[in-house]
């Protein structure tokens, strides 16, 4: 199919579906975030356009309601991720009268840009490091080892900063 085919198809895609698709999305969450599902139905939709049947708007509604489905999941991690910063605040003892969530955050920010993601790689994505290695393209060994500094130099932030830190790794969290 030539490209301006490719575009006329979707444009008719577009406006043929994408008020039913919305209403789809609607029926399941907000408005703002039914606006993003259907932006992202229509964004696989282009790249798929040769793979999509006659009959398109099952096909979109299926989509639509796996991009709702990834949605969710991410809502879940992030939901998750937030219970587990408050039972870890909630467990750090510091001298300071700051909010201890915000003394790991900002125990967080002192450490460098490889540290954190990869710290956060395993906290906010939930990924064991195994899967984690190869979301940071290296080896298992080399991951785990960047993981055991990465915890021991959070857990000196957070010293230093006077907070006494319940996440110090012990030597079988390292090679995990």
């Amino acid at each position: 199919m030539r490209e301006d085919d490719r575009r006329r198809r979707l444009e008719s895609l577009f406006d043929e579906h994408a008020a039913a698709v919305r209403a789809y999305a609607l029926r399941r969450i907000d408005p703002a975030s039914a606006d993003d599902t259907v932006s992202e139905v229509f964004v696989v939709a282009c790249r798929r356009i040769d793979e999509i049947p006659a009959d398109p708007l099952p096909w979109l509604l299926a989509c639509a309601r796996r991009v709702l489905a990834n949605q969710y999941r991410g809502a879940r991690r992030r939901l998750a991720l937030t219970d587990r910063l408050s039972s870890v605040s909630e467990g750090v003892v510091g001298s300071s009268g700051t909010d201890a969530g915000e003394r790991l955050l900002r125990a967080l920010e002192s450490l460098s840009e490889g540290d954190r993601e990869l710290l956060m790689m395993i906290a906010w994505e939930g990924l064991e490091p195994a899967r984690a290695a190869v979301a940071l393209e290296c080896s298992r060994a080399t991951l785990a080892v960047r993981l055991h500094r990465a915890r021991r130099r959070l857990a000196a932030a957070l010293e230093e900063g006077g907070v006494a830190s319940p996440m110090r790794p012990t030597q079988m969290e390292a090679v995990k």
